[in-house]
């Protein structure tokens, strides 16, 4: 085989993967830019090249239909501009789906006697599996539609393209804190202490002549440990109300109010709080049976309590490594203090 055979061969085999119209002008220009490519290295080293000598050439060229590929329109079922957001909005739709779903699940087959007899056989895992995965195919599936349609739109009108530089969001700062927020905590806050104090200090949280609502005996650790932390986040809200700016110390201590308030709360979900519920001309029975049901539903919504309970805790871990070590500085404090 000679050289200018290979050389043909590699030109026909780029031609195959070429729109006809543009086929001929390409594949002369690339048979071009080959022929001189050789002159040169033939001049080179004064000397026609060998068939091994070519090859290499051509092999730096590379594949033909690589090589084709570069002359050809590039086209994406989601193409570079949306793509980011494209992957920003699946991140998203996993974790609104995927992650509740392992909350739930695993608190469910920890306290759950029911859902772990349900799904502890091997057909009833496989399954809850199978639907988390069909949900979560299908779910890709829809957000990949919508942006292929949106890519094809855009290709077409250009729409993206269009942008205001002056509608950028402005740069927020993520130590700083919104004076609404810590006003309405703070309001929210003395009004849970004086009806707390008012109505909740007793075990018997209704005493009236047709109805009396009496606790478990071991209510006042749940008062008190409530109102314990209101007392903390009270003064912490205030504190934010003067210095609108996140410390790692504030957050910290936020971090561990909302730990003690979750865990209270979990623990009171599961001590069958209500003891007792007389309801004038109601029979006695009547008024156990009720008691018994407040106690189970409150002790089969624990798992959501927990789930809510580990949202908040990655919540202010999260904020804690956001704010960071450095604490602002002096002009920054004076600015948050007159804002």
């Amino acid at each position: 085989m000679t050289t200018m055979e290979l050389v043909d061969r590699y030109l026909q085999a780029v031609g195959f993967w070429l729109p006809k119209k543009q086929k001929d002008d390409i594949i002369k220009e690339l048979s071009e830019d080959l022929h001189s490519q050789i002159e040169e290295k033939e001049a080179e080293l004064g000397r026609k090249l060998n068939e091994s000598e070519v090859e290499a050439i051509l092999k730096q060229r590379g594949r033909p239909v690589l090589v084709a590929n570069h002359y050809l329109p590039q086209q994406y079922l989601i193409g570079p501009v949306l793509f980011p957001i494209y992957r920003f909005v699946l991140m998203i739709v996993g974790l609104c789906y995927l992650v509740p779903w392992l909350l739930v699940a695993i608190p469910l087959f920890s306290f759950s006697t029911t859902y772990r007899d349900q799904h502890s056989r091997i057909a009833g895992v496989m399954s809850a599996w199978s639907s988390l995965w069909i949900t979560a195919l299908t779910a890709t599936a829809v957000v990949t539609i919508v942006f292929a349609v949106l890519e094809r739109a855009n290709a077409r009108s250009h729409f993206l393209e269009e942008w205001e530089p002056r509608k950028l969001p402005p740069v927020r700062d993520p130590r700083q804190i919104r004076r609404s927020s810590s006003i309405f905590e703070l309001a929210a806050g003395l009004a849970f202490c004086i009806w707390w104090i008012g109505y909740m200090s007793s075990p018997v949280v209704i005493h009236r002549p047709d109805v009396r609502i009496v606790l478990t005996p071991g209510w006042p650790y749940f008062f008190w440990g409530f109102l314990a932390v209101m007392l903390v986040n009270i003064p912490l809200s205030a504190v934010n109300l003067v210095r609108p700016y996140w410390t790692r110390l504030r957050a910290t201590v936020r971090l561990l109010s909302d730990l003690a308030g979750s865990a209270l709360f979990c623990w009171m979900l599961k001590a069958h709080i209500f003891a007792l519920i007389t309801v004038i001309n109601v029979p006695p029975a009547r008024t156990v049976e009720i008691i018994s049901q407040l106690n189970l539903w409150m002790e089969r919504s624990f798992p959501i309590a927990v789930v809510a309970g580990v949202a908040i805790l990655v919540f202010n871990v999260f904020r804690i490594v956001r704010v960071g070590t450095k604490s602002p500085g002096v002009v920054q404090q004076a600015a948050a203090v007159l804002y």
